[in-house]
């Protein structure tokens, strides 16, 4: 590196301090006005055709791999429940956050409010547009970072990382929030560097963003905290204002955190009790690490951009302000990674570390164009063509699209191949694979409510004392979209399911699929005598859950979700919720309450 590159990072470090004028003089010396040039002599330029090629080829790749996931039509549900006015929930009458992604679910709902676009539509290509958003915003960030050191041309490594890995592409358009994720950790990145090296003077919106995370996804906290830790670093201007930034960053999340237990009676989304989200399964969390990294030999690209990564940093300028823009992507990759093997991974081959790979790789998604990055970048590049074309799970071809042995699926290839559609897009898609039209078909004949359970293989069906219909089933998603919004929908994981949620793990094996409500439950909480099918369901356990309806923790529980909201039931909600949230029981009802 030049001694004025370095002069002009040393001036760059006292400008974030204070000294704004030292910036903008040096910035001038170091970046030679270009009007001279013709336009095909600019770096910029080809900088710029580089990153569109690459999000256009990201686009493309992720387009060709479109579908709806079975979690992503959960979302579908409680959107359609906003729009027909019931509320943020699942099932009309039962106050249920099934949503992990509050902005998600937002952005959804705005994109459904849009004349004739189904929210299917909606989900997928509002999830494409964020995830190459995200991207461009990922590249452009790096170029920032960079360009004090002059302008030349910069190469897009890590966003070839990217788009080679087939789970990137995958969930960019599964109806799930990962595109978003995506959005918010490369806008993020952008706006740190812009606002550390001086393109804007304003740190509040800043805050402001990096207080999204928790409602982009809760676990996405770790970047927000880590993100704006150096953001007070590189901005420091005394208490009074950093406390400012502070509130404005926690406004949101507090605010929505307050209706969250208000409204829904919980400290998190209901999907964190099904899933136990606290439980800590390391072996089970390492095994999912090696399910992702070693079918597309991640450690190859990994290590030569971690090369390229420290040559980068040895040559950079020696400044707090570089070492810190450096610094926090990677260690809230790591920190993101080490919480999702902490807590056991996921039962979707890939899914959750993506956030954290992306966090990782924000310093090297575009690097500065020397001979050694080139080698580095051609590296990466016939890596990629590879991935692309050859390397896959080993499990994507078989007859379930999943591991057995690990509970982890290729879940595209899964719901592809039980839809025998190359990409499944609507609830009608799943139904015939699910049994779907037979229980919709009793639903749509019965006289009178009914209770349906999926059983072994069969549906069990119920005449139900309720006002209201239920079905209670594994999958929820396909159902949830095809199924009418005045008839309830219970899972026995307890994703959508009160009941189920707060029920004790019957096993530990699959990750997200632990709990397992006998049905028992549902017969006792719908009917008032005990008749239907007692070899299937005995008479004993249908009693002993009757029993354990009645206890007082499960009955205030019970009214949370279902009482009608007041103010009073409101507050109730608002302060029960951390004693609530601990609330369980056995599946299996015993004697004595909990």
């Amino acid at each position: 590196m030049s001694q004025l590159a370095r002069k002009v990072w040393r001036d760059v470090d006292k400008a974030s301090r204070g000294d704004q004028r030292v910036l903008d003089t040096q910035l001038i010396e170091a970046e030679p006005a270009p009007a001279t040039q013709q336009w095909y002599r600019r770096p910029r330029v080809w900088t710029w055709i580089a990153f569109g090629l690459t999000a256009l080829v990201f686009a493309e790749l992720a387009w060709r791999r479109r579908w709806m996931s079975d979690d992503g039509l959960i979302v579908l549900r409680t959107v359609q429940n906003i729009l027909d006015g019931n509320g943020p929930v699942f099932n009309a009458g039962e106050r249920v956050e099934a949503n992990t992604s509050t902005l998600w679910t937002v952005i959804v709902t705005l994109g459904g409010l849009i004349p004739g676009v189904r929210l299917e539509w909606a989900a997928v290509i509002s999830g494409l547009l964020c995830a190459v958003g995200g991207l461009v915003l990922a590249m452009d960030g790096a170029r920032r970072l960079y360009r004090p050191t002059g302008r030349a041309f910069m190469l897009p490594a890590g966003a070839l990382l990217v788009c080679a890995l087939s789970p990137f592409r995958d969930f960019a358009t599964s109806g799930l929030e990962t595109g978003l994720i995506s959005l918010w950790l490369g806008g993020t990145w952008w706006m740190v560097v812009r606002r550390a090296i001086g393109d804007t003077e304003r740190s509040w919106p800043v805050a402001l963003v990096l207080g999204l995370g928790p409602l982009v996804r809760p676990d996405m906290a770790l970047f927000s905290a880590i993100a704006f830790a150096a953001l007070l670093f590189l901005a420091w201007r005394g208490w009074p204002r950093m406390l400012g930034l502070f509130a404005v960053a926690g406004a949101l999340p507090l605010a929505y955190q307050i209706f969250r237990m208000g409204y829904y009676g919980l400290i998190t989304p209901n999907t964190a009790l099904a899933k136990e989200a606290s439980a800590v399964h390391w072996d089970r969390g390492l095994r999912y690490l090696a399910d992702f990294g070693s079918p597309y030999l991640l450690w190859l690209p990994v290590l030569v951009l971690a090369g390229t990564f420290a040559l980068l940093v040895r040559q950079g300028p020696r400044n707090r302000l570089f070492f810190v823009l450096t610094a926090f992507p990677l260690v809230a990759g790591l920190a993101m990674a080490l919480y999702v093997i902490r807590i056991g991974g996921d039962f979707m081959h890939g899914r959750m570390l993506l956030p954290a790979l992306f966090a990782a790789l924000l310093p090297v998604m575009a690097v500065p164009f020397t001979r050694w990055t080139a080698l580095a970048v051609a590296g990466v590049g016939a890596w990629a063509v590879v991935a692309v074309g050859w390397l896959r799970v080993p499990y994507e071809d078989t007859a379930k699209h999943y591991n057995a042995a690990t509970g982890i699926a290729d879940e595209r290839g899964y719901w592809s191949a039980a839809s025998g559609l190359e990409h499944p897009m609507y609830g009608e898609d799943y139904s015939a694979a699910m049994g779907l039209p037979e229980a919709l078909a009793v639903l749509h004949d019965s006289p009178s409510p009914t209770l349906l359970i999926a059983h072994n293989g069969i549906w069990l069906r119920y005449t139900s004392d309720q006002p209201y219909s239920t079905l209670v089933v594994g999958s929820i998603g396909a159902l949830g979209r095809v199924a009418p919004l005045d008839a309830r929908i219970h899972d026995v994981y307890g994703l959508v399911s009160p009941v189920a949620a707060h029920a004790e793990m019957a096993v530990a094996g699959r990750s997200g699929h632990e709990k397992d409500l006998p049905p028992a439950w549902d017969v006792a909480e719908a009917t008032q005598v005990t008749t239907g099918t007692p070899d299937l369901v005995p008479q004993s356990e249908i009693a002993a859950a009757k029993l354990a309806l009645q206890c007082p923790r499960i009955q205030e529980m019970l009214g949370s979700v279902r009482a009608p909201l007041t103010a009073g039931r409101f507050w109730d909600n608002l302060t029960g919720a951390f004693g609530r949230s601990a609330l369980r029981y056995p599946a299996v009802p015993g004697p004595g309450c909990p």
